[in-house]
This record gives structure tokens, sequence and C-alpha cells, in this order.
């Protein structure tokens, strides 16, 4: 099992960026598949972008693609979260997530999360 600790998040001005972080240790971070999920309050939690453990494929939500960029180094074993152009509607805890067997499949490692406030 990876333990997952997220950080980098704050409160940002609409237009804004920023950079979300996830070290992660134990286990086999490096083999595995790794995402961001997000949850906005009264609302369900959802995939925002996964990577495989190689980085040679990505997933994006519609909603984020072209604002976000999901990257990981293995060799310090941290996944992270370019956000730019924020909105408010990305407004919302963002958790990292590793241990599926596929980019939209079900994880099995979660971090607690790390807040994104969005100011417009």
């Amino acid at each position: 099992q990876v333990q997952l600790v997220e950080s980098g998040g704050g409160l940002v001005q609409a237009g804004g960026s920023l950079r979300l972080a996830c070290a992660a240790s134990g286990g086999i971070f490096s083999r595995s598949n790794a995402a961001w999920f997000r949850q906005a309050p009264g609302k369900e939690r959802e995939l925002v972008a996964a990577i495989t453990w190689s980085s040679l494929a990505r997933y994006y939500a519609d909603s984020v693609k072209g604002r976000f960029t999901i990257s990981r180094n293995n060799v310090v074993s941290t996944l992270y979260l370019q956000m730019n152009s924020l909105k408010a509607e990305d407004t919302a805890l963002y958790y990292c997530a590793a241990g599926s067997q596929t980019l939209t499949g079900a994880y099995s490692d979660w971090g607690r999360g790390t807040q994104v406030t969005v100011s417009s």
C-alpha cells in the first residue's frame, strides 16, 4: 500500500495558477498508475487527471483539458498537477490516488486532500 500526502493548495484569484504535489511513500509508487481527483461541496468526487506509471499515457477530464497538466517524478516518488487559468468552478478538495489497473478505473490508495479555492 502506498501512503500519499498532498500539498500546494491554497487561495488564488481566477486566472491564476497553482501547482499541487503528492509525495508517495511505501509500496511501489513507481509502478503504479496515479491520478488527481477533486470534490466540491455538494458534488460527487470526479477524476481530474491520470497518468500511467511510465508517463506514456495521460487522461484529462474535459473540464480541465488545456489548463491542467499531470506529471510525475518516480525518482522522488512525487505526483504533480500544474493548474493554470484557474476558474471559480475549480474550487474543490483535491486528492491524489494510486494503484489502479487502468487510468479511469478504481484506485486503491488515497491521500487526505488539499484545498484549492479560486476567487472570482
